[in-house]
């Protein structure tokens, strides 16, 4: 087996798993206190929700029959896998009563093909009651918690309408893992005002956060939103400007990863989205084993590992 210059979340979880595991995507229709005013309205303004959804993933469709699909999908391109996971990735999937998250939750997991279940979500729609509800089902099936965390900086968050704070993410985490449940994180580079050198500190705070494993996402400005308004207004305030490229991400995501704490598996480097969703991307349509292969061919070549530059 290659040897790695980093800690590869595909490989964590075969070992986790003791196979291999295939995600199917799940939308089970929440929605998100950003949109519905609780915490705020609009959303945030980086955010296109169809852009985060597999086209056999629709919320008009049953739980069952999205998970029939999925495999369908998967199956018609060739993907075996000894374990499959269901993977509830649109929207806030913890913004319900316990009683609704129950019933969702369970009916995914009492499928026969289902073997474990990792829930996206945003740091602040999490409580005790569904933390033990996570905690109670990760006894018979594998359970993980993805947060979309997006920045280390308050000025950030504040700046995107994200309705949070680090802390809050940071609290949330540290209960999650209170409770034995795996945890991972999305982080967006690249969003406006932040330098190289502020996405590169930013990384120690990342460390603190005692994440099981992490999801780079170069930014991507999607039609329609209102970050492409501010794109359009002053696209200096983004470090992806029009002369950014492929050579200057990946040496940019070698940079993170030698900061990043070993004990972090990585699981993405870079997002895909459909090309007719996007005003702007850095890196044009790279494929995410595209740009993997250029970062360990790098690394590999230069005697790099994940957390070398770690102090």
């Amino acid at each position: 087996m290659e040897q790695l210059p980093y800690l590869d979340y595909g490989s964590v979880m075969r070992r986790k798993l003791g196979g291999r595991m295939q995600k199917l995507a799940i939308d089970a229709g929440f929605s998100c206190p950003n949109r519905d005013g609780k915490v705020g309205h609009g959303g945030c303004t980086f955010c296109l929700g169809e852009a985060f959804s597999p086209s056999y993933c629709r919320s008009s469709k049953e739980l069952t029959q999205q998970i029939e699909s999925a495999l369908r999908f998967h199956a018609s391109r060739g993907r075996s896998a000894d374990y499959f996971v269901a993977y509830m990735q649109s929207g806030s999937n913890t913004y319900a009563d316990t009683l609704t998250l129950e019933r969702t939750y369970n009916a995914i997991i009492s499928h026969p093909a289902i073997s474990g279940l990792i829930v996206g979500t945003r740091p602040d729609c999490i409580t005790p009651e569904i933390l033990q509800l996570l905690e109670d089902i990760s006894k018979c099936k594998y359970v993980a918690v993805e947060y979309g965390i997006e920045s280390v900086y308050d000025s950030t968050l504040s700046h995107v309408n994200r309705g949070h704070d680090f802390a809050t993410a940071s609290y949330a985490v540290a209960e999650t893992k209170a409770r034995g449940i795996d945890v991972g994180a999305h982080f967006i580079i690249g969003l406006p005002n932040e330098s190289r050198s502020d996405i590169l500190e930013g990384i120690s705070h990342i460390n603190t956060l005692g994440i099981d494993f992490v999801k780079f996402h170069q930014l991507q400005i999607y039609h329609s939103t209102a970050m492409e308004r501010e794109w359009n207004e002053d696209p200096e305030r983004f470090l992806f400007n029009h002369n950014f490229n492929i050579k200057e991400y990946s040496e940019l995501m070698i940079d993170i990863i030698r900061r990043l704490s070993p004990s972090i598996a990585i699981e993405r480097m870079v997002s895909q989205a459909p090309r007719h969703l996007i005003a702007h991307s850095p890196l044009g349509g790279i494929r995410p084993d595209e740009l993997r292969n250029i970062v360990i061919s790098k690394m590999q070549n230069r005697g790099y590992k994940q957390g070398d530059l770690l102090l």
